[in-house]
């Protein structure tokens, strides 16, 4: 179903077809994870609506917070984003927010959407989130609507396993049979394909991803979980991440051993993986990730820490509540 279709509340419907101000359109560009960042939707924790039932939940962390009454407040993750976005705001980057949904999680911008080249695409995620796509119309009513582009129905994906990186695009995936029974499982062999025919001229790279729908430390819920490139050539990546060891050693090899940083189940766990470039010397990343931060500062990036721990016990951090527009 379309978000613009009549089927969606009134409140929620927007025009398809709009009188175009050049003026202020927005041009989509990026090519890869790390280019100087110019604009970029942030996600919103205001009204992110009670602490879910079980049943309710999308992973296994934060099934695990659920039980342990340690779910994150609304008031402490509002906080964290507003860090990052001063963040973004101190490097000159335009930052957009969604509408804010009444008792909605928007916090996850990358699940709902992600541009390629100058296309945005967007995600075939779970029904219930279709209206945070909706949501973005203050960036799509600045977007030509040819260059919005919606998978076929049956190409599930999400932006977390979606990485352009140059000539290449990798992806996450999962191809098991048993697909259907993981709440984790996000993007599937269709999806890889329609990508590889949407950009034949790009190397389309898919890692099979461990999935658990009850064990955190086992789940990459997104590629991003265990892998992101940073810099020009360096990247952060967890073996256990991923299920063919040949894949796993395929990123060891186009990065280089010498370039990887390689982290551990725990540090997994915490989301390491998952921190945002700004640019190719600047990385924001969260302030307890001492191991990683450190490497970083002896690669020569600049780190810009800032606290995200209450977002990250819902499996996602910086990476996932951003998606970036353009870079340069």
């Amino acid at each position: 179903m379309s978000p613009y279709s009549k089927d969606y509340p009134y409140h929620f419907q927007r025009p398809v077809f709009l009188a175009i101000n050049e003026s202020c359109m927005i041009e989509l560009n990026i090519v890869d994870e790390t280019s100087k960042l110019k604009a970029v939707i942030l996600g919103t924790a205001q009204s992110s609506g009670p602490i879910p039932t079980i049943d309710e939940a999308y992973d296994p962390k934060s099934i695990e917070h659920i039980k342990a009454g340690t779910y994150p407040k609304e008031a402490d993750m509002v906080k964290e984003m507003e860090g990052f976005a001063q963040v973004f705001h101190k490097y000159g980057v335009d930052v957009y927010r969604p509408e804010v949904l009444k008792d909605c999680n928007q916090i996850f911008a990358r699940d709902i959407a992600f541009v390629i080249e100058d296309k945005m695409f967007h995600a075939n995620i779970l029904p219930d989130r279709e209206r945070e796509f909706v949501a973005i119309h203050n960036v799509l009513d600045k977007i030509d609507p040819k260059k919005i582009v919606r998978p076929p129905e049956e190409a599930h994906i999400e932006g977390g396993d979606v990485m352009p990186w140059n000539d290449h695009i990798f992806i996450g995936t999962y191809s098991g049979a048993d697909y259907a029974s993981y709440i984790t499982a996000r993007t599937n062999r269709e999806a890889v394909e329609f990508i590889r025919g949407m950009f034949p001229h790009k190397t389309v790279k898919s890692f099979e991803l461990r999935k658990s729908n009850t064990d955190p430390k086992e789940n990459a819920l997104h590629l991003d979980c265990c892998f992101q490139p940073v810099g020009k050539d360096k990247a952060i990546l967890h073996k256990n991440g991923f299920l063919v060891e040949e894949e796993y050693q395929y990123l060891v090899d186009f990065f280089g051993s010498e370039n990887i940083f390689e982290i551990d189940k725990e540090e997994m766990y915490q989301m390491f993986s998952n921190v945002f470039s700004i640019s190719p010397e600047v990385v924001v990343s969260e302030k307890s990730f001492t191991r990683l931060n450190n490497w970083l500062r002896d690669q020569g990036f600049t780190v810009e820490e800032i606290s995200y721990a209450e977002i990250a016990k819902q499996e996602g951090l910086l990476r996932c509540s951003t998606m970036p527009l353009i870079r340069a």
